[in-house]
Order: C-alpha cells, then sequence, then structure tokens
C-alpha cells in the first residue's frame, strides 16, 4: 500500500489513521468506534476496517479510484436510476453509490434483529387491533385523534382479516446509530417499502469490488432470507408453491422503478401496472397475451389510497377496481395488506412503549428517537418553550384534510421565527409533531484519496415467513448524505443528493450459500415453463416495433429529403420533385402544415431542418425517438442493459447534437445536420439489430415484429403510391428517391446494374420475397408472425389476416396497369391500418360487452 500522498508505508494503521479525516463533533464515528471529538484524537481505526483494508492486499488503496470508475460505469451500463420529479416533469439520474460499505458487526446485528424482529411482530398486531376489537382505542393506548383522523386509516378495512392474519409481510426499518454508540428507530415503512431493489443491485456491485474483504469480514449473504420471504408469500395462497405472485408497479415514472423491475427480475415476479389486472369474481388476474391468467400474489408498490377506484381514491388509475374486495374474500394475498400507512406517523413514536407492554407483555427493545405529538395539550405546554431544540416534523401526509410540509430543524433560528413556528403548531397542533435532535452516526467515504465521514441511516427490511414469524434480510440499504448535509441529522433525502452504501453484516458462524432458485425443476415442468407477457407490456412491445420503424422511417425521409432539397437547389434534380417530398413529409409527420405550392427549396428545408427537434410536432424525428424511449422505458425488465442504453440515449443525444448543428455557424450548416441524422441512423440500426439478434423469439418479439411489419407495409405502400402518383420512376432522381425510401438502392444497383426501368423497380419493391423491404415480404412474413402468434385463436388469427394483400400473387406483367398497382398499394395500407386495430382490440383489453359492470 501507498499514502494518500503516494508516500510508503509499512503500517497499515498508520496508513488509515493519516486517510481518515475527522467527523463533526457529538457523532459516532464507524471508522474509530468512538464518539467524536477532543476524546477520540487518540482512537484508533476498528478493526474491522483494518480487516476490510488489509484483505485487499498493498495495492488495494491505489487501486481505489479505478474501482469507483467501475461502480460508476456498472451502475450506468445497469441502467440504475433514480427518477426525481420536479416542477419541470421527471428527471432520471444514475443512482448514486457509494464505493465502501457500512459495515455492522455481529453483536450490533444481534440487538438490532431483536430489536426489529419485536416490532414486525408488534405493529402487525397493532393492526390486527385496530382493524378488529380496537381494544387499545378505547383503552386510551393510542390516542384516537392520531389514528382515527389519518387519512391512511382505512374505514373499508375495518373488520377486514387477511390471509394467515398477516397484515405486514414486509416491513422497513430506519436506524441511525446515535452518539451513545446505540442504534434508535428513526422511522418505519409500512404500506409499500421501497429500496429491496436498490439494495441488492448494490451488493452485487460492491460486493464485486471487495472479493477478498467480503469473504475475509465473513459478510452473510441474501438468497436464504430472500428465498424464505418469497415461500412466506406462497405459503398463504391456497396454491402453495404454484402460486403466481407478480409485483405492482405504479409504471416507469415512478421515482423507483427502476428498483421495481429489477427486483422482479430478481425474484422471479411479473411486473405489472394496473391496466394488466382484473377482478373476476373476486379473484385477481393478469390480462395476457393468451387470456386471463390468475394471480394469487400480489407484492405492491403503489400506495394505499390508489389501490382500488372503487372503494379509495375514484381518480386513481393506479390501482385495480375490486381489489379490496378480493382480498376480503380471500382471493388474493395482498403484501403488504392496505391500512398500515397511519403507523408511519412520528406522533406515534411516544406511544409504542406502552403499546408493546400492553399487546405482547414485554419492554420495547429498540428504542426510538424521541418524540412529541403535539396534540397532547399537556405536551405542547411543556415542549413550546425549547423549540429550538428539536425538528418539527408532520404528523399526517397530505390529504384533503391534513396538511404536511417538510421537516424542518428549528436550532439557529431567531425569536421572530421561533415565534412564527409556534403559532403554526397552535393554529393545528395535531398535526405537529416535535422530534429530539439525533445526530447519526457518520461512515467513512471515499473520496480523492481520503476517508471522509458522513452522517448515515441504515434501513434493514423484516419479513414474514407465512408461519407467524419474521425474519431480517441479513443487510440493508444505507443512505449516506452529501456534504452539505451535516446537519440534517437523520433526515437523509435522497431526493435531496444523499447517496445509499451496501451495507455488509458480519456473522461470527459460516456464511449461508443458498441460492435463491427453488428446488429444481423437473423436465416436464421445464417444457410447460413460457414467460408470460402481460397485455400492458404486449402493447408496449408492439408499439416499441412500430416506433422503432417509424424514428427509421422518418431519419431515412428526412436525410433523402434534406439531400434531394441542395440537389434542387444546385440544379441538379427537377423541382417537380419538391412537391412530392412535401407531401410525404407532411403525412409522416415531419412538417406540421403542408407547404404552400409556391414554396422554394430553400425555404422548405429551412422548415423541415427546424421541425427535425420540435418534441410537440405530429411525429417529428425527435418525437419518434422520445416515443420509442418511452416505450422502452416500459419494457426495462424484458430488454438487455445494452438495448435499453441505446434507446434511452439516442433521443437525448441526438437533440443535443442538433442543437449543436444549428448554433455552430459554419457556412454548411446542411452538412450538420446530416451528419446528425447519418450518426442517430447508424445507432438505431444497432438498436433494430439488438430486436433482431439478441431477443428471444417468444411472443412478445413477434409482436415487436408484427408492429414492425405494419408500420413498414403502410409507409412503403404510402410512399410508394405517392411517388408513382407524380412520375418519380420516369425521373433519374425520383428512381433514385424511391429506391432510397425502400432503402434498396445497393440492392437493384447489383442485380440491374444501371437500368432505369419501371418494371424491375416494381418487382424488386413490390414482388421481390427475398428483399425484406418488399411489399410481398413484408405481408407474407406479417402474415406469418401473427398466425404463430395467435396459434391459441387460429379461427380469429386467419380471419385478421384473411384481406391484407398477397402481392406476391400478383403477376408483374398485372402493375404495369396503373389501376391494379393503385389498388394494391391502397389495400396493403388500409388493411394494415385495420390489422393494427384488430390486434388491439384482441390483445390489449382482454373486455367484452359481458365484462362490463356499469352500462352507459
Amino acid at each position: 500500500m501507498t499514502t494518500p500522498d503516494a508516500q510508503p508505508a509499512t503500517d497499515l494503521h498508520a496508513l488509515l489513521l493519516a486517510a481518515a479525516r475527522s467527523g463533526d463533533a457529538g457523532h459516532f464515528d464507524e471508522l474509530r468506534q468512538a464518539l467524536t471529538g477532543p476524546a477520540s484524537a487518540g482512537a484508533t481505526i476498528a478493526p474491522a476496517w483494518q480487516r476490510f483494508f488489509a484483505a485487499g492486499g498493498e495495492a488495494l488503496w491505489a487501486d481505489l479510484p479505478h474501482r469507483a470508475e467501475r461502480v460508476r460505469r456498472r451502475i450506468h451500463e445497469d441502467g440504475a436510476s433514480h427518477n426525481i420529479h420536479g416542477r419541470e416533469g421527471a428527471a432520471a439520474r444514475d443512482w448514486p453509490l457509494e464505493l465502501l460499505p457500512l459495515l455492522v458487526g455481529s453483536e450490533d446485528w444481534r440487538r438490532i434483529e431483536a430489536g426489529v424482529l419485536q416490532r414486525a411482530r408488534l405493529l402487525n398486531a397493532v393492526l390486527a387491533d385496530v382493524y378488529g376489537e380496537q381494544r387499545l382505542l378505547s383503552q386510551g393506548q393510542l390516542p384516537a385523534s392520531l389514528v382515527l383522523a389519518h387519512p391512511q386509516y382505512l374505514r373499508p378495512l375495518h373488520g377486514c382479516r387477511p390471509p394467515g392474519g398477516v397484515f405486514l409481510h414486509l416491513l422497513a426499518v430506519d436506524l441511525a446509530r446515535g452518539p451513545d454508540g446505540g442504534w434508535w428507530v428513526v422511522g418505519q415503512r409500512c404500506q409499500a417499502p421501497s429500496g429491496l431493489g436498490y439494495l441488492l443491485e448494490n451488493r452485487l456491485i460492491v460486493a464485486q469490488q471487495f472479493p477478498e474483504a467480503f469473504r475475509e469480514l465473513g459478510v452473510q449473504r441474501l438468497g436464504a432470507a430472500l428465498q424464505s420471504f418469497m415461500q412466506g408469500l406462497m405459503r398463504l395462497s391456497p396454491a402453495g408453491e404454484r402460486s403466481h405472485v407478480a409485483l405492482l408497479t405504479p409504471g416507469p415514472l415512478s421515482e423507483t422503478y427502476f428498483e421495481q423491475a429489477f427486483l422482479a427480475r430478481h425474484l422471479g415476479l411479473s411486473l405489472v401496472e394496473a391496466g394488466d389486472l382484473t377482478v373476476r369474481g373476486d379473484q385477481l388476474f393478469l390480462k395476457t397475451l393468451h387470456g386471463l391468467e390468475r394471480i394469487h400474489v400480489l407484492l405492491r408498490r403503489v400506495d394505499d389510497e390508489y389501490l382500488d377506484p372503487l372503494e379509495l381514491r375514484p381518480d386513481s388509475t393506479l390501482g385495480v377496481p375490486g381489489l379490496l374486495q378480493a382480498l376480503r374474500t380471500g382471493g388474493v394475498v395482498l403484501a403488504n395488506a392496505p391500512g398500515a400507512g397511519w403507523l408511519e406517523s412520528p406522533g406515534l413514536a411516544a406511544f409504542w412503549p406502552g403499546v408493546c407492554e400492553a399487546l405482547l407483555g414485554e419492554p420495547l427493545q429498540l428504542p426510538a428517537a424521541t418524540a412529541w405529538w403535539c396534540g397532547e395539550a399537556a405536551v405542547w405546554q411543556r415542549c413550546r418553550e425549547q423549540l429550538a431544540d428539536y425538528v418539527l416534523a408532520p404528523s399526517f401526509p397530505a390529504s384533503d384534510c391534513t396538511q404536511s410540509f417538510t421537516p424542518q430543524l428549528l436550532a439557529g433560528l431567531d425569536a421572530a421565527a421561533l415565534a412564527e413556528v409556534a403559532r403554526r403548531v397552535e393554529a393545528d397542533p395535531a398535526a405537529h409533531t416535535l422530534l429530539a435532535r439525533l445526530r447519526p452516526a457518520e461512515t467513512p467515504v471515499w473520496r480523492a484519496g481520503a476517508l471522509e465521514p458522513r452522517p448515515a441511516v441504515l434501513r434493514v427490511y423484516a419479513m414474514a415467513d407465512g408461519l407467524g414469524g419474521w425474519q431480517l434480510l441479513p443487510g440493508g440499504l444505507a443512505r449516506v448524505a452529501s456534504r452539505g448535509e451535516g446537519g440534517a441529522d437523520a433526515w437523509l433525502s435522497m431526493r435531496e443528493g444523499s447517496a445509499s452504501a451496501d451495507c455488509w453484516v458480519q456473522t461470527e458462524g459460516p456464511v449461508d450459500r443458498s441460492s435463491l432458485l427453488p428446488r429444481p425443476l423437473t423436465a416436464a415442468e421445464l417444457t410447460q415453463m413460457q414467460r408470460r407477457v402481460s397485455s400492458h407490456a404486449a402493447e408496449n412491445l408492439f408499439w416499441l416495433g412500430r416506433y422503432t420503424e417509424r424514428a427509421e422511417n422518418s431519419l431515412r425521409l428526412a436525410r433523402l429529403s434534406l439531400e434531394t432539397l441542395a440537389a434542387v437547389q444546385r440544379n441538379a434534380a427537377p423541382p417537380e420533385l419538391l412537391q412530392m417530398l412535401a407531401r410525404l413529409c407532411h403525412q409522416q409527420g415531419l412538417l406540421a402544415q403542408p407547404l404552400p405550392a409556391e414554396t422554394g427549396a430553400q425555404a422548405f428545408e429551412q422548415q423541415l431542418i427546424h421541425s427535425l427537434g420540435v418534441l410537440d410536432g405530429a411525429h417529428s424525428v425527435a418525437w419518434n425517438l422520445q416515443a420509442l424511449a418511452r416505450a422502452g422505458q416500459a419494457l426495462r425488465e424484458r430488454l438487455s442493459g445494452e438495448h435499453w442504453q441505446l434507446i434511452s440515449e439516442l433521443g437525448e443525444q441526438f437533440r443535443q447534437q442538433l442543437a449543436a448543428a444549428l448554433q455552430s455557424g459554419t457556412a454548411e450548416p446542411l452538412a450538420d445536420v446530416l451528419a446528425v441524422l447519418n450518426r442517430a441512423a447508424t445507432q438505431l440500426a444497432a438498436i433494430t439489430g439488438a430486436q433482431t439478434d439478441r431477443m428471444t423469439r417468444d411472443d412478445g418479439w413477434r409482436l415487436l415484429s408484427v408492429g414492425r411489419q405494419i408500420e413498414r407495409l403502410d409507409f412503403l405502400s404510402g410512399a410508394l403510391a405517392l411517388g408513382l402518383e407524380h412520375g418519380l420512376s420516369e425521373q433519374d432522381e425520383g428512381f433514385a428517391l424511391l429506391l432510397g425510401l425502400f432503402d434498396s438502392l445497393i440492392t437493384y444497383r447489383a442485380r440491374f446494374q444501371a437500368r432505369r426501368e419501371r418494371l424491375p423497380l416494381l418487382q424488386l419493391l413490390v414482388l421481390d420475397g427475398d428483399n425484406p423491404r418488399s411489399l410481398a415480404w413484408v405481408a407474407r412474413t406479417l402474415r406469418e408472425r401473427l398466425l404463430k402468434l395467435a396459434r391459441h385463436e387460429q379461427a380469429w388469427a386467419e380471419s385478421a389476416v384473411a384481406a391484407l394483400p398477397r402481392p406476391e400473387q400478383c403477376p408483374l406483367e398485372s402493375l404495369s396497369d396503373p389501376a391494379v398497382l393503385a389498388s394494391l398499394l391502397r389495400d396493403c395500407g388500409s388493411e394494415a391500418r385495420a390489422l393494427s386495430l384488430a390486434i388491439s382490440r384482441r390483445f390489449f383489453a382482454h373486455v367484452g360487452v359481458h365484462d362490463h359492470r356499469v352500462w352507459q
């Protein structure tokens, strides 16, 4: 090892002491396992951290910058992101992950485990009481005005007992190590706890950077606990191990959509949105490409109020009508059961010790940070004179009848500001809770050759085992403050720039090497297993194919149009081409308005270039690329990392490069714009290559391909009809333009050399069964793939493709008749559009007249 200033060192401990910067006074220092302050000046580096760095050998310190870069690159390659919602909409940023983990010793973990598992038992018992006999409320153990006034106390669920009596299947508890070295609860998440997918991503990445330290410290693995969690969910279902388990997501705009998709993929769950689901006969079903499939267990990431528009929030588009009734009748296991959100109120913290004694007959093991609910008059009167000692937090989330706000640190406010705070509290005491300041322990992060201390909060997860007990996942998700957050105490927020860190739990016994995989599958089971394609995924795959083809067509049309317009201005092409190109560009959305007949080539060129990057146009190039990215984002769990990266980067790069080309001030701006179009076309070719060569040929891929062929048939038939109408086949430049639109110029020249004849042109573009751009090839491929896709509904599929033209059956001589050719081209476009509508009705809705419960 070398020291941070590149001087050799023989003593590891001295090296670490030299690299370790001092933290804020009054915080527990995880690196030194001591309270930061004058008394810690002579503190030594904790043995666990010495073992961590010693395991990497002498080259570790010099390699830390490279490992940090590998973490950053892996995050980007995986597409790990966190969506930040602001005034300008949602913006995805790479998931922030620190290089060094948070180390938790086995003795500390035993105390955490005992306390968190007790809390899980306690909270589940509280929910059973409050939605049942309500003894806690009638006896004053819990204040009714804090519980029943909470917007997340759900009256429709009173008397509902979920399967197995398990309300909480997954509980997240936020912990902070206080100045005394002990662990304190600073929050709990009971509705739909987030972060489990990020935890897995963090572990997979960080453990690979320090494999020697991971083994040396005896870090417990996660597989056994996650496998037990999945088994616990299925134990509560009558279908047992054959249960179909799905994860309900709010959709791609959710802040944590990446981790939801990652978790679903890692655990083998179906990732579904509300539109994928329907309740029939008080049972929950998934709408798939081939009909309805029963869902037995739904692990949900949608908040309570949005779950069922029939009984909760009527304007919700994130929930499933009838879901609560399916829960009541035992038709589905819902994890977590709705109605637990009120447990998250900080105003309840002071009541948990008494409630624990009342329900469990034992003292609360893991203390919570001191909190005082201002709804109790005596509490408020006692605390109002010491406001500067507290953090002011909301008792309730925002709703139609409650107010919320960002937690506010009151220390440092002047007398006037504190008086204003007091007036706010007195106006609505129940809405406010005072929290004692708790300075979280500081964990080391690596920064430019030094170990900097940063405040950290640890989220751990208790999971029900389906047998009446819970277990704690041996790890956690740490939130680490940015440099400016030292005074924020335990209120660390990923939205405000905090980073994450992996949590390594050390074990004194053997490391459990269990896999997430259940028992081995038999040969018979393997042959029956096929990947489900939900209706929502099917629709997005269909449109992913269409937008890929549409983007490719618009790029090719824009490039050919600009090249032709440049030729017209040089008098190298007949001006008659302008009218045809203007009509085609308008039809394809490249021009928002049709151009007047007198528009010159230069004005046409300027309008076309201006429209390329417009996002609010009909179907500009930029708009098509954005639509492609949105469809791809909804399919993250089905696309490879490289495929998604290509899609997600293309639109933004195109807009940036186009803006730079238009602002470059060069003498040849057209050349710069054409270069941007060519680069985008190259990237799009890589995307189509990934779709063609790197996606499994399952029904999802067939639907994507069908979407592409529908779009291709419609575009090519329309372009050829318009070109022939304007006599392009009779002009050298028009002849080349038609071949360019069909991307068949090289093929034509290789086969027919310099001939410019109508019949060879039509043979290649209409009848050639080997040319993937000919109408015959496209129509035949579309027919074959739809028939295979809908093989379970053969009668419908044959009916759907019956009207689709068969250009290959047309004699070449008959195409010499303009009326015959015009009819064929017109039928190709109209039948392609009709087939698109039939597919949407058949595969994406699954609703017939008899399925409607409300008649209009």
